[in-house]
């Protein structure tokens, strides 16, 4: 598979602090890539440089085959949505996107056309006229997206897409990246682990600025013998017993109670799909009920190995 986005040996510092060593990884075409990293492992100085903010003190990035350094090679090819990006708050978001657009050689009419589509997309298109201080938080961020949308980008790199919104809003943001699946390469900068498995096909996981695992979510995640779940409450000791007789469990991890990892005894009297059927009627028996399930290791799981962090979950975007 080809490289939409290929790091080479990319290393940073500032002062005597070391963002990044000597990181490499390909971002495959038309993949969706999570990166990912406790606080401090370089995250945001990566982005930055792939997005040609910043310039590695060594190594090299090539984005569709070009120096991102020269950007005007890229132009229409390559979108990014910071974390933090900011509008206009007095002029019609509209209006906004429309000059975007005309930065790009498009006249008005073709101008406006493309902002009205990204923003129909998006579900904005109501909202045309009005400015962006009008709008809500989640709104904002669709507006992001909808400026990451303009153009048919190749390559778009998106910084926390899903930052600070409530649920409901954050599953329209996912919702809105997994679309762009279908017609570009999409780099996502997350804290939300669960999130990156849900949309990502690749990832890279950066630790003290070292990269510390890449590969596909499903060769990273693959242990058929292991099962997450989290559960509707906590079991206490003697519903463990329960589950344990009833199903072929071998080992129980609860430390994240109500979210559980069982290692199944498999063999000739239990496949899979067997024996979680009988994980699940046991706790039913005995009144729980599962909320999640996911075979094999859950990418939180495998992040919390290799970084040795036992935050679960924390791998905020920061550095």
């Amino acid at each position: 598979m080809s490289a939409a986005i290929r790091v080479v040996g990319i290393s940073k510092r500032f002062g005597a602090q070391r963002a990044l060593e000597d990181v490499t990884f390909d971002v495959p075409a038309q993949s969706a890539f999570g990166l990912l990293g406790p606080n401090g492992a370089g995250k945001t100085t990566l982005f930055s440089i792939v997005a040609s903010f910043l310039k590695p003190d060594a190594g090299t990035i090539e984005v569709l085959g070009r120096n991102p350094a020269r950007i005007s090679e890229l132009e229409g090819r390559l979108t990014i949505l910071p974390q933090d990006a900011e509008f206009q708050r007095n002029t019609p978001i509209l209006e906004q996107l429309i000059f975007f657009r005309m930065l790009d050689g498009r006249d008005r009419a073709a101008a406006e056309s493309d902002a009205r589509e990204c923003l129909t997309l998006v579900g904005l298109n109501d909202y045309a006229k009005r400015s962006a201080r009008t709008l809500s938080h989640g709104m904002q961020k669709r507006l992001g997206i909808a400026q990451a949308f303009l153009g048919n980008p190749e390559v778009i790199l998106l910084d926390e897409p899903t930052a600070g919104l409530d649920p409901a809003n954050a599953r329209q943001i996912r919702d809105l990246v997994a679309s762009l699946r279908k017609r570009a390469t999409v780099m996502v900068s997350s804290h939300n682990l669960a999130e990156i498995q849900e949309l990502c096909d690749h990832v890279a996981i950066l630790d003290r600025g070292r990269l510390v695992t890449y590969g596909a979510v499903a060769d990273l995640t693959a242990g058929a013998r292991e099962l997450d779940l989290r559960l509707s409450r906590p079991l206490d000791a003697a519903e463990l017993a329960r589950l344990t007789a009833a199903a072929p469990v071998d080992a129980i991890d609860g430390r994240s109670a109500p979210d559980y990892q069982l290692k199944l005894r498999l063999g000739a009297a239990h496949d899979w799909d067997a024996a979680v059927a009988l994980v699940l009627k046991a706790l039913l028996d005995i009144g729980v009920v599962p909320r999640r399930l996911h075979e094999g290791r859950s990418l939180e799981r495998h992040f919390l190995e290799v970084t040795g962090d036992s935050r679960a979950g924390s791998a905020e975007h920061n550095g």
